[in-house]
């Protein structure tokens, strides 16, 4: 059977642009995930089912709903675990279900990168249509969409969350009540995917919705190990079907249209693996070249952050893992930056080490990184360089922030928790050296990999789709995940993937 659309990947993006293409009944559509798939809630593993608030530690997830995939911060840090959802919902069934969008300046650097279909007033309604907002009803947000997002009432916060909300509030920064208002800055509650302590993924938000629909057929642990091209009557290389493995066999299946949604490391691998990027990394392994695009790959981006952790006095109660985590966040601009809220704070505990971490983290990082391939096997992970701190507005920004970090740790509030730092220490903070080496020692991850395939103009030698996400130089075969977005945006990158499944699939539907 020849399909309208194959979608390949079932997570953030991929199933949204699945469920709303196949609002249309005339439109047949092939949803191919390479992880499990659980349409019975009741019979949902607890590590994909359950999140924040429940008791949980919402930081193991099985490896089955991992791929395990591993990066390179820096020269000097270790070997750092870059956890992606293997399974429907993909990364937003493994997460920590934050639910941030990015902010109005975001989209005009966007737009500034030749994609002017991607304004803050174009993308808003999708981010509206996406969502219901538990607590605010207003223009900026939505009230009937299929994913649930609310805040906690700062009544409810428990006493570290309290005290790091008040140690901010007379550090001077605005409290915030709305992190999505796109004029929000400060400190407030943020909005979380996890209604009751679910986590509310695009499977149970998007998925579950429309598995009756007769023209949806759903394939789990289905791996694509390359997309299948022809030569169209124009001469340009048009994509027709895809090569599948499971269950230890393989097949093929063929299309009108292509769309990749494996995610910021999955869709430039298989765009590799299928001939794709530039030539002479494809050469080096084996892989024939189908269409030169040197960009693939590249441009990886994502927001490092760095961990300082305090002992907690031995009298105080410390919350269990995933009761007390990231209720709170501080969202501001660096001393000096010309970047509006390039930077971010949070803060949680580690109950097995009684230890209070506050993460800071840097939006915008201009440091980037790459992905490279190493073998024409789709087993065989590619290699993923982060180059984190390699820019000196980033090592400054971050210093800055973790310095900050220490000053609102004298707060009264957070000094009664708090007995000694672990780490930095305070010789480490005395000096920039000192501390820019303990950063690089141990920056790591936010779990916001992106920008891989980044979307631009075709006079852009490094853009590898267009703004309506077609691939360059390739017809019938389309990018829609976090690796289209040109940068990582000042946010959580989860919900504004989910806007671009939507705002790719209203480009199929019209044609575009």
């Amino acid at each position: 059977m020849q399909y309208d659309t194959i979608i390949i990947g079932g997570g953030s993006a991929g199933a949204v642009v699945a469920a709303r293409l196949s609002e249309d009944a005339a439109r047949s559509v092939l949803l191919l995930e390479a992880g499990s798939d659980y349409p019975d809630f009741d019979a949902m593993p607890a590590d994909i089912k359950l999140g924040l608030g429940t008791g949980a530690d919402f930081f193991n997830i099985e490896d089955r709903h991992n791929w395990l995939f591993s990066g390179k911060a820096t020269d000097e840090a270790p070997p750092m675990d870059v956890p992606r959802g293997k399974v429907m919902g993909g990364t937003s069934a493994i997460n920590g279900q934050v639910f941030l969008r990015a902010i109005p300046d975001d989209f005009d650097y966007w737009v500034s990168m030749g994609n002017d279909r991607w304004r803050y007033e174009d993308v808003l309604p999708y981010f509206r249509k996406l969502e219901t907002d538990m607590d605010f009803q207003d223009d900026f947000h939505g009230s009937d969409g299929p994913i649930i997002a609310k805040r906690h009432r700062l009544e409810d916060l428990l006493t570290d969350q309290i005290a790091f909300y008040n140690a901010c509030i007379e550090a001077g920064f605005p409290t915030n009540p709305d992190h999505n208002h796109p004029d929000a800055t400060g400190v407030g509650p943020y909005a979380l995917n996890n209604p009751n302590g679910i986590r509310w993924s695009t499977a149970l938000g998007y998925i579950n919705p429309a598995r009756h629909r007769l023209n949806l057929t759903i394939r789990p642990n289905c791996a694509v190990q390359r997309v299948l091209f022809t030569d169209d009557s124009a001469g340009e290389k048009r994509a027709v079907g895809v090569e599948v493995e499971s269950g230890g066999e393989r097949f093929t299946v063929e299309a009108n249209e292509i769309v990749l949604s494996a995610g910021a490391i999955g869709s430039p691998h298989l765009l590799m693996l299928s001939g794709i990027g530039d030539s002479a990394e494809l050469e080096d392994v084996g892989i024939p070249v189908i269409h030169h695009l040197p960009g693939v790959g590249k441009n990886l981006r994502d927001h490092p952050a760095v961990h300082a952790r305090w002992h907690c006095k031995p009298d105080f109660p410390v919350p269990p893992e995933g009761v007390g985590a990231q209720k709170v966040a501080l969202r501001y601009t660096a001393e000096g930056s010309p970047l509006r809220n390039d930077m971010i704070k949070i803060m949680r505990f580690n109950s097995d080490e009684r230890l209070l971490i506050m993460s800071v983290g840097i939006y915008l990082a201009r440091s980037a990184g790459k992905m490279s391939i190493v073998s024409a096997d789709p087993t065989v992970q590619p290699v993923l360089e982060y180059n984190y701190l390699s820019d000196p507005f980033d090592l400054a920004r971050l210093r800055g922030g973790v310095r900050l970090a220490h000053r609102l740790a004298e707060h009264p509030e957070l000094a009664q928790i708090i007995d000694s730092p672990d780490e930095p220490t305070y010789e480490q903070l005395e000096s920039d050296d000192a501390l820019d080496a303990w950063m690089r020692r141990t920056v790591a991850t936010m779990h916001h990999i992106s920008c891989t395939c980044k979307m631009g103009a075709a006079s852009d030698p490094m853009a590898v789709v267009d703004q309506h996400g077609r691939v360059h130089g390739i017809a019938g075969l389309r990018v829609a995940d976090a690796s289209i977005m040109p940068d990582c945006p000042r946010a959580n990158t989860n919900v504004t993937t989910m806007m671009i499944g939507e705002r790719v699939a209203d480009f199929i539907k019209d044609g575009e």
